[in-house]
């Protein structure tokens, strides 16, 4: 396939509905489909999603389905459905795509059963078909009103790389090119636990010196794990990896941040959850990121402290004070 007019977008949440936006703003033909017949009908009429990106507007050119048949009559398809629900919505959509059409991953997570990136479940869901990776420093309301925004797309295909960015990139949206899958996936993946642990650190007040010291020894927690997995250096150093992890850990815009803060504050994360409808990436991805870890062998410190706050039931006050009285080390990754 050398030309890709038309996009499907799976997943009508903030960010699916958000890349759907954007590809029409590239002149794309736009479908974007979500599971709920009656959420996709209340789409079609009011032409903003009300729920999940309210105050952006809809155009009349982008279709609403929640048929997965129309999905497979398209050029290409992004995936933008959480990371835990990714394989069961590919699952259905296996049937209806065609073998040609490039499938990509815009879920920023890990498999929490079997500790797997996004790329490894599509290959297992959706096998022959082309795969790539859209992840970078990316608020959905940013992408949707049209402000500058650049991302990281990888591909191991060169040819299909740049028909997608040539398909998805305008002056507002600039997908970088790159061949790292698995560096693209990994910074997206564990920068959303950092940046609980960061939004902790502001609400239990302790300062930007704190928070600055925690994103770069986050970093280096990053790039231990994902060169022990195969990703490049280079790659977690850019727009999906460093990139993504100085906006997520700075913004209330940040789901993960946002609910961080409120940790620190001293509310419950059961609470925090109830009163949202989005999905906090960060929450799933804490337990299987500590897993890969112990996997690999690799001491990630913050990702571990992080997943004890939010499964393990330890305190805030104490998880912080463990951090503190580690030893002092040299500076590495």
């Amino acid at each position: 396939m050398t030309n890709i007019e038309r996009i499907a977008v799976v997943g009508a949440g903030a960010f699916g509905t958000a890349l759907s936006l954007a590809a029409h703003s590239a002149g794309r033909t736009v479908c974007l489909w979500t599971r709920h017949a009656a959420f996709a009908a209340d789409l079609a009429e009011r032409r903003e999603n009300t729920v999940y990106l309210p105050g952006a507007a809809l155009s009349l050119e982008i279709s609403v389905t929640a048929s997965l048949q129309e999905v497979g009559t398209y050029d290409a398809v992004l995936m933008a459905v959480p990371a835990q629900h990714l394989r069961s919505i590919a699952d259905r959509i296996a049937p209806v795509l065609p073998e040609d059409v490039p499938v990509v991953s815009c879920a920023k997570g890990i498999e929490e059963d079997s500790l797997k990136l996004m790329t490894d479940v599509l290959a297992e869901t959706l096998p022959g078909r082309p795969l790539a990776v859209l992840s970078g420093p990316t608020f959905a309301a940013e992408v949707a009103r049209g402000c500058p925004s650049a991302v990281t797309l990888a591909c191991q295909d060169p040819v299909i790389g740049k028909n997608l960015i040539r398909a998805l990139g305008s002056r507002c949206f600039r997908p970088y090119l790159s061949d790292d899958l698995v560096g693209a996936q990994v910074g997206g993946a564990v920068k959303n636990v950092l940046a609980i642990a960061c939004g902790i650190v502001t609400g239990r007040d302790l300062g930007d010196n704190a928070r600055a010291a925690l994103i770069t020894r986050g970093l280096a927690e990053i790039v231990r794990l994902g060169r022990h997995m195969g990703a490049r250096a280079e790659t977690l150093m850019g727009l999906s990896g460093l990139g993504d992890l100085t906006l997520t850990c700075n913004a209330m815009q940040s789901r993960n941040y946002s609910l961080g803060v409120a940790l620190g504050e001293g509310r419950a994360l059961e609470a925090i959850l109830a009163e949202r409808k989005a999905v906090t990436e960060g929450v799933h991805s804490a337990a299987a990121v500590v897993a890969l870890a112990e996997r690999h062998d690799l001491e990630m410190p913050i990702s571990e402290a992080a997943h004890a706050v939010l499964n393990l039931g330890a305190g805030v006050e104490e998880t912080i004070e463990g951090l503190l009285a580690r030893p002092f080390r040299p500076e590495r990754a």
